[in-house]
């Protein structure tokens, strides 16, 4: 399962580990991605979605269609 939210794009990104003697060695970042049933009035349906937990909060403020819109318009499927 690939750690990409779908409707953003966040991805995995890479950094460093520094220790006490400033020695770096290479590390990975991953999103914070949850699965997630979210239900659109608009289409009446239940879809299922990978998302960061940054766009459930937007999901929450904006609601589900809006940042559906969004998504689509950016050019991500859903």
């Amino acid at each position: 399962m690939a750690r990409v939210c779908q409707l953003t794009g966040k991805k995995r990104i890479s950094g460093n580990n520094v220790s006490h003697s400033h020695i770096k060695t290479k590390r990975k970042f991953n999103p914070n991605i949850q699965e997630k049933r979210l239900y659109i009035p608009e289409e009446d349906k239940w879809i299922k979605l990978k998302i960061s937990t940054s766009v459930l909060r937007t999901i929450n403020k904006k609601g589900v269609s809006a940042v559906l819109n969004e998504a689509r318009k950016q050019g991500f499927k859903v």
